[in-house]
């Protein structure tokens, strides 16, 4: 995510967190159990205070920490081939060319699901620095006692993990409330390891309910003003009613502290994805095979709808399910298997959330006309496949022996001076000879398409879904935009090295 100021989204150096519930506990009873909770919190206004609360949920709450062994990268020989060569080996501990390693750890919170010892956290808790591998995971209870945990499952999608410890007596365990029915305005407490000080409470409102913050299928967070911090990540929480409604996860802040907007994963998320890592079973989402952007005001402008809503398809991979479903780029899908497609409510998610193998309907626009096509959703890849699989390459070399156009009209109204592509300026961008299209040569800097991103080289396909070969054919395009009142219009842009983008630039 970009915000002013280099503010970033940050993971709280430790964990993000699951949930779970269902787990015999004989006759145990959890730390938060209604008949015990109910005498403690008033459910209007504010608590005159959160003592009792806390006391009774505390003891469920742990620290993980994790011991690592990173591979540190040399920095080369500078004697290689050289009498020395060996003696440099020796002094670098690297003789025979085996790698050096250092001793790493992370810090983060973690809370117990169960008498019998499952603990919920983040994968990123977990998970290994870099050139890394864990090789021990310990939990600290409250009262200082540490156990040695094993790893049950992970789930990188949504940053959850699960650990095992084991004891001769029960565990002290929380259990999950439904994060659905959390309103913005209900208080909530926070408890957690932030900077490895172990056992902090902290109090504040939900400020936000299902956040999105531009993130993957799962970006659908609780936020909250209550203060949470780097290792506070895998800790619960909790509402009024000692019921664990999110998993903290993440930060916004300039500094890389607390300035009150933190997010946490809803456990209506992630009870599911915990209760299938506690049994063994494999996590499988739903997958289409499409690069997709929101409907942004722009996007709507160029396109005349009515609202902005829905998201546009910039790529189709082939082979995948959306090609097979018949799903093109430029389509505006507005909802999937009925389920409208929101900022809430995104195309990744709802998709990510149905079965692979199943056949759904997705309702899109296509070229102004709504249209009804049946998909069967596909597995969804796994991180670092999707990783790999970015298509868009924004570093990509400009040229610099094309001469801009004179379209007044372009220049004025969209900031841009273009010219035909020929086969020669298509061989100097590293574009097949059958692209046709118009080529960026120059961008006023202070035009929407240069905030847009848009530069020199840039190869304009269509514009408003049609083909423009000739300068003329932008123009009257552009043209017709105006004479219906539109404030943008809708450009198919490659750039070498990357798929086509739908961009939408305002014109002034």
């Amino acid at each position: 995510m970009r915000y002013a100021y280099s503010v970033t989204a940050t993971l709280l150096a430790g964990g993000a967190a699951l949930s779970l519930a269902g787990f015999p506990a004989g006759a145990q009873v959890a730390q938060n159990d209604d008949t015990q909770i109910a005498r403690m919190s008033p459910r209007a206004g504010a608590p005159a205070s959160f003592a009792d609360l806390t006391a009774q949920l505390q003891p469920a709450v742990v620290n993980i920490s994790t011991r690592q062994r990173i591979e540190v990268e040399s920095g080369g020989n500078p004697f290689a081939g050289t009498p020395f060569e060996e003696l440099f080996n020796r002094r670098q501990g690297q003789q025979n060319g085996e790698p050096q390693y250092r001793e790493g750890q992370s810090l983060g919170s973690g809370f117990i699901i169960s008498a019998d010892g499952y603990v919920v956290t983040n994968n990123h808790v977990v998970s290994p620095t870099g050139r890394g591998s864990v090789e021990e995971i310990t939990v600290t209870l409250p009262d200082g006692t540490e156990y040695e945990a094993e790893l049950i499952g992970t789930d990188p999608s949504s940053d959850l993990a699960v650990l095992k410890v084991n004891r001769g007596e029960a565990f002290p365990f929380v259990k999950f409330g439904d994060s659905s029915q959390a309103r913005v305005g209900d208080w909530v407490i926070a408890i957690g390891n932030p900077f490895g000080l172990g056992g902090t409470v902290t109090s504040g409102i939900v400020s936000s309910v299902l956040r999105n913050t531009g993130g993957g299928a799962y970006d659908r967070y609780l936020q909250t003003d209550a203060s949470i911090n780097r290792g506070n990540s895998g800790g619960p929480l909790f509402d009024m009613e000692g019921n664990v409604i999110g998993i903290n996860n993440a930060i916004i802040s300039p500094t890389g502290g607390s300035v009150g907007i933190g997010f946490a994963i809803p456990a209506e998320i992630a009870e599911p994805i915990v209760d299938k890592l506690v049994r063994g079973i494999e996590i499988e989402r739903g997958y289409l095979g499409i690069q997709i952007q929101p409907v942004s005001d722009d996007v709507a402008a160029s396109l005349g709808l009515e609202r902005n809503r829905g998201e546009i398809v910039q790529m189709v991979q082939p082979g995948e399910a959306a090609a097979q479903g018949g799903v093109e780029a430029g389509d505006i899908v507005l909802s999937v298997n009925g389920r409208d497609v929101t900022p809430d409510q995104t195309l990744s998610y709802l998709v990510a959330n149905v079965a692979p193998g199943t056949t759904i309907p997705l309702e899109v626009i296509r070229n102004g006309e709504r249209r009804r096509l049946n998909v069967t959703v596909g597995k969804r890849p796994t991180e670092e496949e999707l990783r790999q699989s970015q298509m868009f390459d924004p570093d990509a070399e400009e040229e610099d022996d094309m001469a801009p156009s004179d379209s007044a009209v372009l220049d004025d109204s969209l900031g841009l001076q273009v010219l035909q592509l020929t086969p020669q300026i298509a061989r100097q961008l590293g574009v097949g000879p059958d692209t046709r299209g118009l080529v960026v040569a120059s961008v006023d800097q202070n035009s929407d398409a240069a905030r847009k991103g848009l530069r020199r080289g840039d190869i304009i396909l269509t514009a408003n879904y049609r083909p423009v070969v000739q300068v003329s054919e932008l123009e009257s395009i552009v043209g017709s935009a105006q004479s219906e009142n539109r404030d943008a219009v809708l450009l198919r842009v490659q750039r070498r090295g990357g798929s086509p983008q739908y961009i939408a630039v305002r014109m002034r």
